[in-house]
């Protein structure tokens, strides 16, 4: 009997376990994960490319006013 009730058990939770896999492939779920990762992705590029340009600049700057380079497009 209990052999019988573990085996109903596992039968169902496997069961579930398919039918909850299952769902997540349905399309319209699929599409709106792919959406949600690209928007997501999309994100992290705009602030990686707004960080290293932010860092470029600064650099820049720096090795402007380390050779003396601002004040040569005032001499044209």
């Amino acid at each position: 009997m209990i052999r019988r009730l573990f085996y109903l058990s596992l039968g169902a939770f496997i069961a579930l376990w398919v039918m909850r896999r299952l769902q997540a492939l349905h399309p319209n779920h699929v599409i709106h994960r792919t959406a949600d990762g690209a928007a997501g992705m999309l994100q992290r590029v705009r602030d990686f490319t707004s960080d290293a340009l932010g860092e470029a600049a600064e650099r820049e700057t720096e090795l402007r006013a380390r050779f003396g380079l601002d004040n040569a497009e005032d001499d044209n």
